[in-house]
């Protein structure tokens, strides 16, 4: 045997030596050895169950968005966020807040998701198992962020199945057990029974297969008819007040069925007795109504006295006002004046009283009457000395000379018109 042959035998029995002895210490120290390996697993299992299962990463960055609803809808903490139904978060909270509810999603960083669009909470089947999905209108940007916030107006939640339950049993209130009962009985009567009940179960499948290719449609058709219904809710009260007053119209007009058989059976006679009179007046009938035009015009010219006697607006009182002053206390009250009064007359023209133009007054008017027991106080009886003879227009002077107009300057305060509207034409004596 050479030497280095030896020096490979050594070599192999100091391994071998050692791998025995190994296992020696390892036999003697077993119970420590067994709670390392139970304690490697149970670290093995929880890294596979948070990174695989619950799929919690430490390294991996997220962001957090806070949605609004309107109800919760069945959403839970820790369950999924997806994007368009693939998975990107998880909801970490659900809280209430005010009159809505906040759901913090946490969503992994490298997935970017559109601001527009909304966001709903779906359920995989009836039972529940809620998952917040974002569906955006868009595929750019901008993009949500850390922070940002979805309003409740662009969320949605599935109708809760209490609420379903709820509305079927509305529903099955409706249905008379006797006539379900009659309609089991039909089907079971005889051997046509189940091909009958085929039909009716293909009916159906045809008319939800029908609503399906308009599901548009159908949708619009619903929310219309969701309004209109609620309209009608709202006003059900006053629709049974007006059913009630129909009623009570409709039973009036049947009680007056007689009155209108009357009116209906003596209308003939009345027209042609009113045809009768029209044929025998047709010759003055023109004449008439050329008086009446007459009439209609003189009425016309003379609207504005009318309005004034009987609607005064330049005094108080009407004229119906004082002759109804007249009658009270049984009697009749009124003045009578037994003596008679001259009058004076000027001969200049009468102008109207109501039209407040400020005319210059006329210079050479006086009383056309002698008589000294008229204007008793006026300028015509003052004193004079003798051969004064001014009491009188000179001989010649114009009858119809004004006074000359008030001059106007810088400081004339101007004093237009500002009354109501009053007849200018005044008649002739």
């Amino acid at each position: 045997m050479t030497g280095e042959q030896s020096m490979r035998i050594s070599a192999g029995e100091r391994a071998a030596r050692g791998l025995v002895d190994t296992v020696r210490a390892l036999t003697r120290r077993r119970t420590l050895l067994s709670a390392l390996g139970l304690l490697a697993i149970l670290v093995f299992a929880a890294g596979y169950l948070s990174v695989g299962a619950l799929q919690l990463d430490p390294w991996r960055s997220h962001y957090r968005v806070t949605v609004e609803l309107t109800e919760s809808g069945g959403l839970l903490p820790n369950q999924d966020v997806t994007l368009r139904g693939v998975r990107v978060g998880r909801v970490t909270s659900v809280r209430v807040h005010g009159e809505t509810v906040l759901a913090d999603a946490e969503i992994d960083g490298g997935v970017r998701i559109p601001a527009s669009g909304t966001v709903r909470v779906s359920a995989l089947s009836a039972a529940g198992e809620q998952y917040l999905d974002f569906v955006p209108t868009a595929d750019g940007g901008p993009y949500l962020s850390d922070g940002s916030v979805v309003t409740a107006d662009r969320t949605s939640t599935p109708v809760a199945l209490s609420t379903v339950l709820g509305d079927f049993n509305g529903t099955l209130a409706q249905i008379d057990p006797a006539k379900l009962q009659a309609i089991t009985r039909e089907l079971g009567a005889g051997p046509d029974g189940p091909r009958k009940l085929q039909s009716i179960v293909d009916g159906g499948m045809f008319l939800v297969s029908t609503l399906d290719s308009v599901l548009p449609q159908t949708l619009s058709l619903l929310h219309n008819s969701t309004l209109v219904l609620t309209t009608m809710a709202d006003v059900a009260p006053g629709l049974r007040a007006t059913a009630a007053n129909l009623a009570g119209t409709a039973g009036g007009i049947a009680r007056m069925t007689g009155g209108f058989d009357t009116l209906v059976a003596q209308t003939p006679g009345l027209t042609a007795t009113l045809d009768a009179i029209i044929a025998d007046n047709s010759p003055t009938m023109v004449q008439l109504l050329g008086n009446l035009v007459t009439v209609s015009q003189m009425s016309y010219v003379h609207i504005p006295a009318l309005q004034e006697f009987f609607f005064p607006q330049q005094r108080a009182g009407s004229a119906l006002d004082a002759v109804n002053s007249a009658f009270h206390d049984g009697v009749v009250w009124a003045l009578v004046s037994v003596y008679p009064r001259r009058a004076c007359d000027y001969e200049v023209p009468r102008r109207a009283a109501t039209v407040p133009d400020f005319p210059p007054p006329y210079v050479n008017a006086h009383c056309t009457d002698p008589d000294p027991t008229l204007l008793t106080r006026g300028a015509r009886n003052a004193p004079r000395p003798p051969g004064d003879d001014t009491a009188y227009a000179a001989p010649g002077s114009d009858p119809l000379a004004t006074a000359d107009p008030t001059p106007a300057g810088p400081l004339s305060i101007p004093t237009p018109y500002g009354g109501s509207w009053a007849p200018s034409y005044v008649p002739p004596r």
